[in-house]
């Protein structure tokens, strides 16, 4: 049961299923890095009491709104 959970997570959360590396050792940095997103999601969660998706919707919502209202990259209509 727990290693399914993780599993799903891992895929769910962290996009580690959308690497388009050749090279071993870039998918290797790839997985290392969904699987270290994970772990801060499942630490984030457990010291709120939230699930780690209650923990990303908030962090990309929070993102979202943050730039509407300054946005890192200017837009402009040519």
């Amino acid at each position: 049961m727990q290693v399914e959970e993780f599993h799903r997570e891992l895929k769910q959360l962290t996009g580690i299923e959308s690497c388009q590396c050749r090279k071993g050792r870039i998918q290797i940095n790839h997985i290392a890095c969904a699987i270290l997103v994970w772990l801060r999601l499942k630490d984030l969660a457990y010291n709120t009491g939230q699930t780690i998706y209650q923990i990303k919707h908030e962090l990309l919502s929070n993102y979202l709104v943050q730039q509407l209202k300054r946005p890192t990259v200017p837009m402009f209509i040519a």
